[in-house]
């Protein structure tokens, strides 16, 4: 029996307009979670699940960034393909750019800010032997209004609807979608959405009233998308769970950090970092090439590489940080 190979798609576009002035010099998606681009995290699920032949669609600032960090994928095991999008005008919008690239297979396609604890393999596995249109992720959430919402009833999606103000369920449609290339022709159909964009929600809820057979499965783990600087954070925390088995720290290449400074917990620090005396930090990201001294108190922060911070040894009060690239502040 012959293996059905499937496609990968990542959208890696978008303004990150609420994670400025982190986004300023770059992608939200290159952003570090415990010392890692989020992207990397959605490139290895891909890869683990033994898809190896990824799209990545591009656009906007930084696009170069990511071709510069990813290449051709060779160093994360995978073979990447970049796709351009002109101006972001929708996930369905970027999906269809990838028509030619799927060549009429199955593909997963995942939003390149979501990070998932749990491997996507078996959901994969799942959907190649179906005979469903698109198999959609879900994961119950407390904010229902902020997402996507799948109304569910006898086990079978009857609708799917973009931020409900009334949301039927708390079940949101997380961003990773496996699909068929039926897709393609509805998105070909479809109308954009009040901020001009063809959304993927409408294409999937046109596709299930064309043939009501979409499927679901429900991620039971950890499932975060990074749309704000506490979900980072939180997104941090988590992966730093995952990996050290309990909320520590981890620490980048070549760092110095005076045997005076207390690195709490929930903390990544990227390369090439300098924190001098008496600096506390605490439930932060320290990105590459920061130098922290003066005696500074940070907690709940995010600052981007390459910045100078210069406390004031007699202000002991808690900091909180979000930074741009390059910011110096002397307090």
């Amino acid at each position: 029996m012959s293996v059905i190979k499937m496609k990968g798609i990542i959208l890696h576009g978008g303004h990150g307009t609420r994670l400025r002035p982190l986004t300023h010099t770059g992608p939200k998606q290159l952003l570090p979670i415990a010392n890692k681009p989020m992207s990397q995290y959605c490139i290895e699920s891909i890869r683990d699940a033994d898809i190896t032949d990824i799209a990545i669609i591009i656009g906007g600032l930084g696009a170069n960034k990511v071709r510069e960090y990813y290449g051709n994928g060779e160093n994360f095991g995978v073979n990447l393909t970049y796709i351009e999008q002109d101006e972001p005008r929708g996930i369905a919008h970027a999906i269809r750019l990838c028509k030619e690239f799927i060549n009429n297979e199955k593909f997963l396609v995942f939003l390149g800010d979501n990070i998932i604890q749990k491997s996507i393999t078996g959901f994969v596995e799942n959907f190649t032997k179906s005979d469903y249109d698109a198999t959609v992720l879900l994961c119950e959430v407390d904010n229902p209004s902020r997402f996507g919402i799948a109304d569910v009833e006898n086990e079978k999606i009857v609708k799917i609807t973009e931020k409900p103000k009334k949301p039927a369920s708390n079940l949101a449609v997380t961003g990773i979608y496996l699909l068929t290339p039926q897709i393609f022709e509805v998105i070909d159909n479809l109308k954009p959405s009040w901020r001009n964009e063809l959304e993927i929600t409408d294409a999937l809820d046109n596709l299930l009233k064309q043939n009501d057979n979409i499927g679901y499965e429900i991620i039971t783990d950890y499932w975060k998308d990074t749309g704000t600087p506490e979900d980072i954070l939180n997104a941090n925390r988590q992966v730093l769970e995952n990996i050290c088995n309990q909320t520590g720290s981890i620490i980048g290449k070549n760092c110095k950090i005076d045997e005076s400074a207390l690195i709490g917990r929930n903390v990544s620090i990227g390369d090439d970092t300098i924190i001098s005396s008496d600096v506390v930090i605490e439930n932060s990201i320290i990105m590459s090439g920061c130098k922290i001294d003066g005696g500074l108190n940070i907690k709940d922060s995010i600052i981007s590489a390459n910045c100078h911070l210069h406390g004031n040894n007699k202000d002991k009060t808690k900091k909180v940080f979000l930074l741009g690239e390059g910011t110096k502040i002397t307090l």
